[in-house]
């Protein structure tokens, strides 16, 4: 038996820009549903908003997301921030995304593809435990920590 899980991650208004940004990123096929694909009238504000989002890449990238109803101040919903204090990473988010690459070449990519618009927590680079290492919170609110996968 095997288990698959899949990042979904709750937007106030800004679902369908972010997950058309991550496919930008991981490539693949994004699917967008709204509500009004649901059966809302589309007369209704925020019928246009998504209710279920997924991108899937054959590199086996997977995200879902969804605009909570009635929410339009954008980014993720919790937000809060991370920063790097004393040399130790200090948050008040309740989640990072975390995407690991067996190369420092292919993880270079796609973190520069995040890193647009993003505040760097910790860059990317050699770390004790990884050949590369670094976290940083996209335009959206997300935190992303990034690792070369460890052999």
């Amino acid at each position: 038996m095997s288990v698959q899980t899949t990042t979904h991650l709750n937007f106030r208004g800004d679902a369908r820009d972010a997950l058309a940004f991550y496919q930008s990123v991981f490539g693949g096929h994004l699917v967008v549903n709204t509500y009004a694909d649901f059966g809302m009238p589309a007369e209704i504000p925020g019928s246009d908003k998504v209710v279920f989002g997924l991108v899937a890449a054959e590199n086996g990238f997977r995200l879902m997301g969804y605009d909570i109803p009635g929410r339009t101040e954008g980014g993720i919903a919790g937000g809060g921030a991370t920063h790097r204090e004393n040399n130790t990473t200090i948050t008040d988010q309740a989640l990072f995304v975390a995407i690991s690459s067996p190369t420092l070449d292919e993880l270079q990519g796609y973190w520069d593809g995040l890193a647009v618009d993003a505040t760097i927590v910790e860059p990317l680079a050699a770390s004790a435990w990884s050949a590369g290492f670094g976290m940083l919170t996209d335009r959206f609110g997300v935190t992303w920590s990034a690792s070369v996968t460890a052999e």
